[in-house]
């Protein structure tokens, strides 16, 4: 078995944290994204994991592929780093890792996390997993026959075809098909939206008559901008403390503070007259003084006193006063 992880470019919608790293390797409850994925996907597949194949924009930088390297090398797998370096689409983006597309392989891109337990139908030629949404017109949606089969993918539909969205994580039995159809459609320049898109393969294989059923997973949480990120991460934190997962640093440096689960707190963190949790990561190196903090993420080596914060992101080396009266923002920060 084999993933393959579309990561595209670094994202304008959680600016200014996608600046300085891409948005899959910002960390959700101690862990980035991309990892956490990969990771699910490995453990509820029960499979021996080959090879996972990462697309990412060569601007990434050596650092981000040597890390995503030994996400792969975690697993036994053998780690492999393909470019998109222009935005042409998830069809584009899944052929230029063409090299690794053949076999059984799962496509998932990596601004997404899940908890489900996968049932690949062993007699379908591929699964597309999706979960149930209140609003389908904002999202991509299946159609289903009597037999429970995928009949048809809407983009975003106007009228009501169903209520399940597609989520982002595929199977075939053998990626090569996908390949051939995905070939087909740049080599005839077919274009939705501007952009190569991995659906056209997939309606191609569907007009040969190949088998596409529904997998459905039990929670889908969305990375894409700065308040469902927040929101994921508290969710994966209550999922982590009820199974069980030990999320606080055995050596935190505490004086006069609480902690109230769940919380994430990575090692090196000092916490001084404050109050944390729930719902927070504060990732390592984090000093937090004379502060009261809920329902954030920050990530490492960041200062905070003199704050009371709530649904809060804060990057990497950041100084947070909340007695500010000398600041210093750059692009795409916010203070509310």
């Amino acid at each position: 078995m084999k993933i393959i992880v579309p990561m595209a470019g670094r994202g304008s919608r959680l600016r200014p944290h996608t600046l300085t790293i891409p948005k899959p390797l910002i960390p959700i409850a101690g862990k980035p994204i991309v990892h956490r994925l990969v990771e699910d996907i490995a453990g509820v597949l029960n499979q021996d994991i080959e090879e996972v194949a990462f697309i990412i924009h060569e601007s990434f930088g050596k650092k981000v592929e040597e890390e995503l390297i030994a996400i792969a090398q975690k697993l036994g797998a053998k780690g492999t780093i393909y470019y998109q370096n222009e935005a042409l689409g998830t069809g584009h983006a899944i052929m230029c890792a063409k090299d690794s597309l053949s076999g059984p392989a799962v496509i998932a891109y990596a601004d997404t996390l899940i908890r489900a337990d996968f049932d690949l139908d062993q007699n379908a030629d591929s699964v597309i997993w999706v979960k149930q949404v209140d609003h389908p017109e904002a999202f991509g949606v299946i159609n289903l026959n009597e037999a429970n089969e995928i009949v048809e993918l809407v983009e975003k539909p106007k009228e009501f075809i169903s209520d399940l969205a597609v989520i982002g994580i595929y199977y075939f039995k053998d990626v090569a098909v996908l390949k051939n159809e995905l070939q087909l459609v740049l080599d005839n320049n077919i274009i939705h939206g501007g952009e190569y898109q991995i659906n056209d393969g997939i309606k191609q294989m569907m007009a040969k008559g190949m088998k596409f059923v529904p997998g459905t997973v039990d929670e889908w949480m969305d990375c894409g901008n700065k308040d469902v990120t927040v929101e994921t991460n508290s969710r994966m934190l209550g999922f982590l403390h009820n199974d069980g997962t030990h999320l606080v640093d055995f050596d935190v440096k505490l004086e006069n503070s609480t902690i109230i689960p769940p919380c994430y707190i990575g090692e090196d963190v000092v916490l001084i007259n404050a109050t944390v949790g729930p719902n927070v990561s504060l990732g390592k190196g984090c000093h937090v003084v004379n502060s009261s903090i809920k329902n954030s993420l920050v990530q490492t080596h960041s200062n905070i006193k003199n704050a009371n914060l709530d649904n809060a992101m804060i990057g990497n080396h950041a100084s947070f006063d909340g007695n500010f009266t000398s600041i210093s923002i750059g692009d795409y920060s916010v203070l509310e």
